[in-house]
């Protein structure tokens, strides 16, 4: 493993990016984080026998930023064209849904009557859902802020774009919204590294991922952080 640590370790300390604001990924603090992807960073810092830093941030285009500007190894991002030229990416270890929020007397009740002029859609800037709904919507206006849910408070939008899981707690606590059930993306999470690694070093992050999704360390680490309803990525 000498190799591939120099490789992906180079400072001998293996520094992955963890967003926090993804909780279904992660979740505590910057000095405590937990979660799958803090766990699959664990273990592949232990295959490569170094040790592993973790640099958490909020959102996931400073995760993004923070690989490509050389002050991480690693991160755990969604498979997106618009990240595909900056990122070498394993196959999904978890696949989670986008869905909107809309007011309870809206009239929209699935995802293809959103994107129409006048609407306006909240999300949080850089998401992979933002990268999507900028890439496949062609009526509709997108709204970017730290927060998509309070962009939609804020400026009273018609929309707001998320991860289902903290969607369905936010309507629980705001009645007078509600969530449109159909998923409108399915957002493919995946390790990922720099594609100036060598060839041998992203096919052990890829081969690596395929034995945790087959060996039950994904699901087990889903369920230590409460996110039974996160499911894991089928075998690529």
């Amino acid at each position: 493993m000498g190799d591939l640590s120099a490789d992906l370790a180079p400072t001998g300390v293996l520094r992955a990016a963890v967003n926090l604001g993804n909780p279904v990924l992660a979740h505590g603090t910057p000095d405590a984080p937990g979660g799958v992807t803090v766990d699959l960073a664990r273990e592949v810092a232990a295959r490569l026998d170094v040790p592993v830093e973790f640099v958490c941030f909020d959102a996931a285009r400073k995760s993004f930023e923070a690989l490509t500007s050389d002050a991480a190894d690693l991160c755990f991002l969604a498979i997106e064209p618009a990240r595909a030229a900056s990122v070498a990416f394993t196959a999904p270890y978890v696949v989670i849904e986008g869905v909107y929020v809309v007011p309870a007397d809206s009239p929209f009740h699935a995802p293809e009557d959103v994107d129409r002029p006048g609407v306006r859609i909240g999300v949080k800037e850089g998401s992979a859902y933002d990268l999507y709904l900028t890439r496949t919507l062609s009526r509709a206006t997108i709204v970017r802020g730290s927060d998509g849910v309070a962009a939609f408070e804020a400026q009273g939008l018609e929309v707001a774009a998320g991860i289902r899981q903290p969607m369905t707690s936010y309507v629980s606590s705001h009645p007078g919204t509600r969530v449109i059930s159909e998923r409108f993306m399915q957002i493919q999470q995946a390790v990922g590294t720099t594609p100036a690694r060598r060839p041998e070093t992203v096919a052990f992050l890829r081969e690596l991922v395929e034995e945790l999704k087959a060996n039950g360390f994904v699901a087990d680490a889903l369920r230590r952080a409460n996110q039974p309803d996160a499911t894991v990525a089928p075998p690529a």
